[in-house]
């Protein structure tokens, strides 16, 4: 297994063995890949899915890891990765009539979120971009946003 590259703008954080499905919390997950982190925490307090709080406390903990451990601006975060994976089943017995057990199945998932700071990329638009110093088959074309991607 390949180790992956810590990149100097991107901060993390995971959550695992959360008891909820994985269709349920993905659905949540696609509202606000791509997002900024004030407007991701505005879309989770109004949403009415359960699957809002896990996913709350995981954003509230890669933005405090972004601000303790690279010392970054909470406005400057953006919701760059937002994956969910399938964890392990809990499987239980629930005793049924004559004697018989039904197996009860309770999902888990794994929620990972990877924040990225965009001040270096509009700190590097702004220096190394200009149209002047570029040969013209480097010339970047853009909406001027990063996220306007989907």
């Amino acid at each position: 297994m390949r180790k992956k590259k810590k990149s100097l703008t991107e901060v993390s954080a995971l959550g695992q063995y959360i008891p909820m499905s994985v269709h349920k919390a993905r659905r949540v997950i696609d509202q606000i890949r791509g997002r900024s982190y004030k407007e991701t925490l505005m879309i989770l307090e109004l949403m009415p899915y359960r699957a809002c709080y896990p996913i709350l406390k995981i954003i509230y903990s890669a933005a405090a890891n972004a601000k303790h451990n690279k010392g970054f601006e909470k406005e400057d975060l953006l919701v760059w990765k937002a994956e969910v994976n399938k964890g392990p089943t809990r499987k239980k017995l629930k005793p049924r009539a004559r004697g018989r057990s039904y197996l009860l199945k309770k999902p888990t998932c794994h929620i990972s979120v990877v924040l990225k700071d965009i001040s270096y990329y509009e700190a590097y638009q702004t220096l190394y971009t200009r149209e002047k110093y570029l040969p013209s088959n480097f010339r970047l074309k853009s909406s001027g946003a990063i996220w306007d991607k989907k």
